[in-house]
Order: C-alpha cells, then sequence, then structure tokens
C-alpha cells in the first residue's frame, strides 16, 4: 500500500524539483548533492545524450556539453504520488529554453528518497515530447 504524503512532504519534493533548474541555470553543479543522492541514474537516453550514474558523472556530462546545455530549465505540472517503499514518484512536465531560442518539451519521471535530511532524485528519466496528444490520434479526425 502506498503511504501517505503530507503536505510538508509534498512542498519540500516541488521545491526539490524547482531546484533543479536553478541549481543548473545558474551553473552551481558543487550544489547537486541538495537534489541527488549520491547514487542517482540520470537517463537522458531517449533524447541521445546517455545515462548517468552518480552525481559526478551527471556534473561531468554537463560540464562536456557545455554551451549545449540549455540557458533556462522550467518545471510545471507536478504530480507526486507515494510508493510503498518510502519512495516517491514525481511525474513533470519541463520547459527548456535553448540557446539559440528555441523551446523544448520534455516529461521528467522522477523516483524521490529521503536522503541527508531531505528528498532527493535518485532515479530520473527524461523523454521528450515531440507530437500532440503523446501519439495518439483518429484515422480521419481531420476531415471532420
Amino acid at each position: 500500500m502506498a503511504h501517505e504524503l503530507h503536505a510538508e512532504d509534498r512542498q519540500a519534493i516541488g521545491e526539490t524539483l524547482s531546484l533543479h533548474g536553478h541549481l543548473f541555470d545558474g551553473g552551481h553543479l558543487g550544489r547537486l548533492g541538495e537534489i541527488f543522492t549520491p547514487d542517482v541514474v540520470y537517463d537522458m537516453s531517449a533524447l541521445g545524450v546517455g545515462t548517468f550514474e552518480g552525481i559526478e558523472a551527471i556534473r561531468s556530462a554537463a560540464l562536456r556539453l557545455g554551451p549545449g546545455n540549455p540557458v533556462a530549465h522550467h518545471v510545471t505540472n507536478v504530480v507526486i504520488s507515494g510508493g510503498e517503499d518510502g519512495t516517491v514518484t514525481a511525474l513533470s512536465k519541463g520547459l527548456v529554453l535553448r540557446a539559440d531560442g528555441t523551446l523544448a518539451s520534455v516529461t521528467h519521471l522522477d523516483t524521490l528518497r529521503r536522503h541527508d535530511g531531505g528528498w532527493r532524485i535518485s532515479h530520473r528519466v527524461i523523454s521528450p515530447q515531440r507530437t500532440p496528444l503523446g501519439g495518439a490520434y483518429l484515422a480521419g479526425a481531420a476531415d471532420r
């Protein structure tokens, strides 16, 4: 049975998700331990970037990507649910602004757990949103 989350937990989880954008956008890569567990798995393979394990691997990947990183990350539409094992799942949308002015939409699927006195992301999967309705449509609907 999923455990109940209190309002304080939901707020803290939301702040962890929001802090991600502030840390990356500001280049505060030395503070990633504030949002990730040490053994975090960060999966961006659907974006063609790969999967990274551990905070140092994420930090190194961001530095290697350099100016290819988005200039702004925005998180929205956060849905949080408690797991049976004390973890939490957070599903959210992300908007990223690139240096060339283009905007992209992604979906984050995060698993969070308590670590070092707060909620930290232990697993993140980022998937691009490239088609309306997730690709679902009725054949011939445009003719109606």
